[in-house]
């Protein structure tokens, strides 16, 4: 039997879904592995759009050449995810762009923890580097909540403003990996965040 959400799941993290179809489309979420698996491998596209400058998507209605596009690249992506993400990682940092790639995966060894400013089914760890165009985030942020989550990683420098380095969904119990360059030189970053997009802060750490 065809599964009647089985193409959903573009639709769905670029925010083009009507209330309706969002909120059957995430209790169908909990109960199909498949769908789900589908949402966590496109989770990253939203940040990679707003951090490359690209005009976001109109709420009500995508382009129609734009999910077929999205859906065919990352399932021929699939298999070589893991080169994909250490080139655009090089990428990024050597432009002194700010560019997010967003992976399920394994906490990296060596990070620092996030400090919790609340109870938030939200853990992070986080491991900055130098680098000759400014600085390297590597960060593995864990979501323990029952439902999807949307979240934003923010850099807050001594005067207290704040540059946005990458924005992400998260999918219940699950585990996105996160590298980020961005210009900023290390030690003017006073404090790394994980936000809402509200604005409400949840995680900090001080490097």
């Amino acid at each position: 039997m065809t599964d009647p959400f089985a193409t959903y799941d573009a639709a769905y993290v670029l925010g083009a879904l009507s209330p309706e179809d969002r909120s059957a489309y995430e209790k169908h979420l909990h109960v199909c592995d498949q769908c789900a698996a589908s949402v966590r491998d496109l989770a990253g596209i939203p940040g990679l759009l707003a951090q490359a400058g690209a005009p976001a998507p109109p709420a009500e209605e995508p382009p129609p050449e734009l999910l077929p596009t999205v859906l065919d690249r990352v399932r021929r992506g699939r298999r070589l995810q893991r080169s994909i993400t250490a080139v655009a990682a090089g990428v990024a940092v050597a432009a002194s762009v700010t560019l997010a790639v967003v992976l399920t995966g394994p906490v990296a060894a060596g990070g620092d923890p996030m400090t919790p400013l609340g109870d938030y089914p939200v853990t992070a760890q986080v491991a900055m580097s130098a680098t000759d165009t400014g600085t390297k985030v590597d960060m593995t942020c864990s979501y323990g909540g029952n439902r999807t989550g949307d979240y934003i990683l923010v850099a807050v420098d001594a005067d207290g403003g704040t540059s946005e380095l990458a924005s992400w969904r998260a999918m219940p119990k699950d585990t996105a990996h996160i590298v980020v360059g961005t210009a900023m030189r290390t030690g003017d970053i006073k404090a790394l965040e994980i936000r809402t997009p509200s604005g409400l802060p949840l995680l900090r750490m001080n490097p």
